[in-house]
């Protein structure tokens, strides 16, 4: 009995193993089925499109042209925000199935493709054109049905393939207030707090302040404020009644900021106000007033004193040969570099006590600016850097309370609180001469 019940168990597990077997070869050949099932419907390349025109069942047509630029030509004639364009071309450029659900299918209403929701006829350069339909959404989900020219194969597409063509002229459209080229630019004027100000590049391509005052200019705070210019874009999530509204809004609205550009072809104003917490601009770019993000409005709402540049060293990042520091006895005293030791005169002296100044003078920045205050120096630095192309220059006079500063041959008066300057004087006073070599430890006694 027991070996009848040994023989039953082991057939019964050849079985078992034999359905396992044939279970996962099935599905390996399913796979391999499915696999073979997704194939290409769209391999156009980008320099080969030459028209797209999108079709919607509620009415919102759109068709795109390329000359030697894309461009949308209907319902309107627009400009294109090219990243966008570039999207929906790269889609077209190489979309696949995820599946042939069908390949003779003749019930088209059932998926939705008797009247599809959307339709994409793609036109190359020779003339030949293909056009995809998408229907409803797949039943399981995050696919959506779709044909091809009108074949007789139902496929599945993934959801974010209909998506990615499925665009209004108001999502591809060019929606910049101003169009320039920051790369060309010359010149900035900025209106705003009651005061004008403009920029222009010194010769090393830097902003530097020219009106009301000749000053040095933040050079990154002024990229920011071209940032801002050129990011400036219509806000396409207003509904079409308030669309309507910007008008009015920004006629009975608070002018903030009126900013010009200059670049090759010229020079591009923009203007916003604001309405209670809204901001509305008007541009050349775009016909009308429409609202504006509100990070544009206050990246406009600056004075001269957000621009100018507060760090009273300029050479930066570059490391100096040469420092030289005059205190209150009139004494100059000259450090120099020589590969890598510090010397005064002949006398070597500790790197890193010089170096605490260094850091010091790199850091040193103002609190503000006066129109007076500085009277006789009590401290005066030079800094050479860039192989003696660049001579940082700077007077200092004690306040009442603070400090006073001045870069030789420029007209700004730097305030300095006094903890700053105290603190350069203290790693100045500090500067000695390397310590002694540790002497040698004594061999132990036997």
């Amino acid at each position: 009995m027991p070996l009848r019940n040994l023989l039953i168990a082991t057939v019964l597990l050849c079985v078992l193993g034999g359905l396992v077997f044939w279970s996962n070869k099935s599905k390996e050949e399913e796979e391999k089925k499915g696999s073979a099932d997704q194939p290409k419907l769209l391999t156009i390349p980008e320099d080969q499109l030459s028209q797209i025109d999108i079709k919607r069942k509620d009415g919102r047509n759109l068709t795109l042209k390329k000359t030697d630029k894309w461009q949308i030509t209907a319902p309107e004639t627009l400009p294109v925000d090219s990243d966008a364009v570039n999207g929906l071309v790269s889609t077209a450029g190489s979309l696949s199935a995820e599946k042939v659900i069908e390949k003779n299918n003749t019930d088209w209403a059932s998926y939705g493709l008797q009247t599809p929701a959307l339709e994409v006829k793609l036109t190359k350069k020779d003339g030949k054109t293909q056009t995809l339909q998408f229907g409803d959404d797949t039943a399981t989900g995050g696919g959506v049905y779709a044909r091809l020219d009108g074949g007789p194969q139902l496929y599945s597409v993934a959801s974010f393939s209909k998506t990615s063509f499925d665009k209004s002229a108001q999502d591809l459209r060019d929606k910049r207030l101003v169009i320039f080229d920051s790369d060309k630019l010359s010149r900035v004027e900025l209106n705003a707090k009651g005061q004008s100000v403009e920029f222009g590049k010194n010769q090393q391509g830097e902003w530097q302040i020219v009106k009301p005052k000749p000053f040095r200019a933040d050079n990154f705070a002024v990229e920011e404020l071209v940032r801002k210019i050129k990011d400036a874009k219509m806000d396409v999530t207003v509904s079409e009644e308030d669309a309507k509204k910007a008008a009015g809004s920004f006629a009975s609205g608070t002018k903030v900021a009126v900013a010009r550009v200059t670049d090759a072809a010229g020079t591009h104003e923009i203007e916003v106000r604001q309405q209670g917490e809204d901001y509305f601009a008007k541009g050349p770019a775009i016909a009308g007033v429409h609202k504006v993000a509100k990070e544009l409005g206050e990246g406009l709402d600056k004075g001269i004193e957000d621009f100018r540049n507060k760090k009273l060293f300029e050479f930066g990042f570059n490391d100096p040969t040469k420092v030289e520091v005059k205190g209150s006895d009139g004494q100059w005293k000259a450090y120099e570099k020589k590969d890598t030791k510090w010397f005064q005169g002949a006398q070597e002296m500790d790197a890193v006590s010089v170096q605490s100044v260094i850091d010091r003078l790199r850091e040193m920045t103002a609190t503000g600016f006066a129109d007076s205050g500085f009277t006789t120096p009590v401290l005066e630095v030079r800094v050479t850097a860039k192989d003696g192309k660049l001579v940082d220059h700077l007077q200092f006079s004690k306040g009442a309370a603070d400090y006073f500063a001045v870069r030789l041959n420029e007209p700004s008066v730097y305030r300095l609180t006094a903890a700053t300057v105290d603190d350069l004087l203290s790693a100045a006073g500090a500067i000695r001469p390397p310590a002694p070599p540790a002497p040698p430890k004594e061999a132990p006694k036997k």
